[in-house]
């Protein structure tokens, strides 16, 4: 790392900072502005100590943190301060800091459910394997529909919520043991697959495309993030670098709960989906125009939002080698 570029590109946060702690009085502006400068200049030391350690600079920092530390005691941040700042800066970051991890999850899960479909196709005597001819018929005719249908909306979108978030909480949990995260996402791409094949090779191909599609791109690619980060976790101790297992685990476990938070909206963004737009009387094209809609912004979030936060120093308590990181970003 250029140290000179780098104090050179940080340095007015630091003024700035300092500015703040000499102030007899912060409004609460300002008093929020204090404690997202100090967390900012808090990674900005933690990233000089593991690449190029500087003792003076070193020194100044930590000297400036700590009047930062003296000058906010008893300045809180309200709570929808903290939300926004998870959301707007910690969550997109941690998303973009896995991005290799889960999307690699998603293009492999994608190509998959592609070939499993298309080989279901090609082989129709395997539809006996998931049932019998009335079973199947059953399934084309009604019962795929009327899942959507057949329950309250409201009770329908908590239960969904529930199920989704209970499969990404196993692929995040059970990361450490890998086999779990690969079950979980091969049972659900099975799923879809056969379910698929079955509705093409009778003619409803409509119908499948048309209720899956508007939840299924952002509840499909959640337990994909999911699975991502619980690999990250399990690969964390297969491979610690210079950490010991135990504290490279820590870390990547602390980075995939922040993860496993910011999932809950989301998935709860799919299941008020499912539940109110899937089943809606809007034409086809409406709500899979809604469900691609949510599905673009989500990747606009993570590539615009979360690059920004990553880039600016924020990483949602994921270190990243790549970074030259060593140590958890300081909070």
């Amino acid at each position: 790392m250029d140290l000179d570029a780098y104090v050179s590109d940080k340095r007015p946060t630091w003024e700035r900072l300092e500015q703040l702690t000499k102030r007899r009085r912060l409004s609460g502006a300002e008093a929020d502005e204090l404690i997202d400068t100090y967390q900012r200049v808090a990674t900005h030391l933690s990233v000089i100590r593991s690449t190029a350690p500087d003792a003076s600079l070193v020194g100044y920092l930590s000297a400036l943190l700590a009047k930062a530390r003296t000058r906010s005691a008893g300045v809180k941040e309200s709570s929808w301060t903290i939300v926004g700042r998870y959301f707007g800066r910690t969550f997109p970051a941690a998303l973009y800091a896995t991005r290799w991890w889960w999307l690699s999850v998603l293009i492999v899960s994608f190509v998959g459910m592609f070939a499993m479909t298309w080989w279901f196709l090609d082989h129709p005597s395997t539809e006996t394997a998931f049932g019998s001819p009335a079973e199947i018929q059953r399934l084309v005719d009604n019962d795929f529909a009327n899942y959507y249908t057949e329950n309250a909306a409201t009770s329908f979108a908590l239960r969904v919520w529930t199920n989704n978030f209970w499969l990404a909480a196993t692929c995040i949990a059970f990361g450490v043991f890998g086999f779990p995260i690969v079950m979980v996402v091969w049972s659900n791409i099975l799923n879809v697959a056969v379910t698929a094949s079955i509705m093409i090779r009778h003619g409803r191909a409509d119908v499948f495309f048309g209720l899956i599609t508007p939840h299924g791109l952002l509840e499909m690619t959640c337990l994909f993030v999911s699975a991502g980060v619980g690999l990250r976790v399990f690969w964390s101790w297969i491979a610690p670098g210079a950490r010991t297992r135990m504290q490279s685990l820590a870390e990547q476990g602390r980075a995939a709960i922040g993860v496993a938070l910011g999932l809950v909206v989301l998935l709860l963004i799919t299941g008020l989906i499912e539940a109110f737009v899937t089943p809606s009387g809007l034409p086809t094209w409406a709500r899979v125009g809604i469900g691609v809609f949510v599905w673009v912004g989500f990747f606009v979030y993570v590539f615009t939002a979360g690059r920004w936060a990553y880039n600016d120093g924020e990483r949602g308590d994921i270190p990243d080698p790549d970074r030259g990181d060593a140590v958890p970003v300081a909070a």
